[in-house]
């Protein structure tokens, strides 16, 4: 084997998926087809969830200190949730797609692991050993393991012929990077032919300008994809939603995107693993996508350390589909029901405006706007475990208690499981599996619970602790 796992596309699905390999203690190479990193910024904010896992990681700070990422007012179909930056332990921040791309080069390229470019995947063919893959120009290279995070256009699901059912693509919008004066203390605006602009925080240039995202759609704005967006496009854009009182000072970039909306039908191909945009696609709303991505590859990154390292009990690899596929599907959900109240064609359809309505009365209330906050932030996910869903905690993250000298985020940076055993109940029975779960016992105030690598809970309360072990992490040594 030249490695023990291939990591085709080096978005932040793709160095996420390494640098938890790279805690597992396994061999990556992480290959992308583009020669240089994108410096577009793509995505715009990072979620709670996800920065919960780059907190237990101890990555999360320094991600901070790479610049001004202000915490930010979450929305749902263009909705404000005011409670949503306080919902939740981190709230929502603003950081690009590009700033995460670049922290994380540096983060793994300093544990001497960097992405080799220029790799275009041509082939790829897997036995009962390994995987095969062909790039362009000749070159192979053998893994136990591959992972596609090769994007939207993913040459692995294509190589695969996995199926990849959904809806097509019906409408474009107008997605930019840009700097305006005069703007508005709105983040959606609708006019009355049914034109709107959706603006978001990107950060500041290397001037300290601030940068934003403008989303901009309507009648007439659905252009074939391939279409150039032009300044005069913005400027026009602009003065049908705002009039005078917003002006364009720079465009830095400008796409269209579609309103498609797919997931593939299998995350797990035998050795082949497909995640973010390789297994779902969306329109890009509260940059689920990107999130949605990242934790596809904390959830397969301990799995596939496990099978690596032998440890693995039957059938967790599959249980990257089980816990995944729905998480993405949920996603879909909520960005087919935005995309329908937002209007986006502008129609201006009674009947839509009518939903809207009484969806913009509803979400003021508290238990409304901490549904969907938890549901944007992807808080709301919970993992199936067998065997002990009945308990509140069991299949959620788990809460970043204060255990005296340390935190439970803390103690997930060493990529174990974590026992929390304030009782010292479970000495004994934890010991055969210490090479893979650390004991936290007296001391802590906490309730007893088994925590994955990943920061899911997975067992919680008294009794019958053992079939948790096994099932998560094998056999006992």
């Amino acid at each position: 084997m030249d490695t023990d796992v291939l990591i085709v596309g080096a978005g932040p699905t793709g160095m996420t998926l390494a640098n938890e390999l790279l805690i597992a203690g396994v061999s990556t190479v992480l290959v992308d087809k583009l020669s240089q990193r994108s410096d577009l910024s793509k995505a715009g904010g990072v979620q709670s969830r996800t920065l919960e896992a780059l907190d237990q990681r101890g990555l999360l700070e320094p991600l901070l200190a790479t610049g001004d990422h202000p915490v930010t007012t979450g929305h749902f179909a263009g909705i404000p949730l005011p409670l949503h930056s306080n919902r939740h332990h981190l709230p929502w921040r603003s950081v690009p797609q590009v700033v995460i791309e670049g922290f994380f080069e540096q983060h793994l390229a300093a544990h001497g692991r960097s992405a080799r470019r220029d790799h275009e995947l041509v082939g790829l063919a897997q036995d009962d050993d390994g995987v095969t893959a062909t790039f362009a120009g000749g070159d192979t290279l053998r893994s136990r393991y591959l992972a596609a995070a090769d994007g939207a256009h993913s040459t692995v699901r294509s190589l695969l012929r996995a199926g990849f059912p959904g809806q097509p693509g019906t409408l474009t919008i107008i997605a930019a990077d840009v700097r305006l004066s005069g703007e508005p203390s709105t983040s959606h605006t609708w006019n009355e032919d049914g034109h709107w602009a959706a603006l978001f925080p990107l950060g500041t240039d290397p001037q300290g300008r601030p940068l934003r995202r403008l989303v901009l759609g309507g009648p007439g704005t659905s252009l074939p994809r391939e279409t150039p967006v032009t300044e005069d496009d913005i400027r026009h854009g602009l003065r049908t939603v705002f009039g005078t009182r917003v002006q364009l000072l720079e465009l830095r970039y400008a796409r269209r995107i579609t309103n498609a909306s797919r997931q593939v039908e299998q995350y797990r191909h035998g050795r082949v693993f497909l995640a973010g945009d390789a297994a779902h696609v969306h329109l890009p709303l509260g940059a689920q996508g990107m999130n949605t991505g990242m934790q596809d590859a904390l959830n397969l990154g301990w799995k596939l350390g496990a099978a690596v390292h032998g440890w693995a009990p039957q059938n967790l690899l599959d249980t990257y589909h089980t816990e995944r596929h729905p998480a993405g599907a949920a996603v879909l959900r909520n960005v087919r029901a935005q995309s329908l109240l937002m209007d986006w064609a502008g129609t201006r359809d009674p009947d839509v405006l009518a939903a809207r309505e009484i969806f913009t009365a509803m979400a003021q209330l508290p238990d409304v706007q901490r549904h969907l906050a938890d549901l944007m932030s992807g808080m709301a996910n919970r993992y199936p475990m067998p065997g002990t869903e009945t308990h509140p905690l069991v299949g959620r993250p788990a809460p970043d208690l204060d255990l005296g000298p340390t935190r439970v985020h803390e103690l997930l940076r060493a990529g174990h499981g974590i026992l929390l055993d304030p009782a010292d109940r479970f000495d004994g029975v934890v010991g055969p599996w210490s090479d893979r779960v650390d004991r936290v016992g007296q001391g802590t105030d906490a309730e007893p619970m088994l925590i994955r690598p990943d920061g899911y809970v997975c067992w919680a309360g008294e009794d019958d602790l053992e079939p948790a072990l096994d099932r998560w992490f094998g056999g006992p040594r």
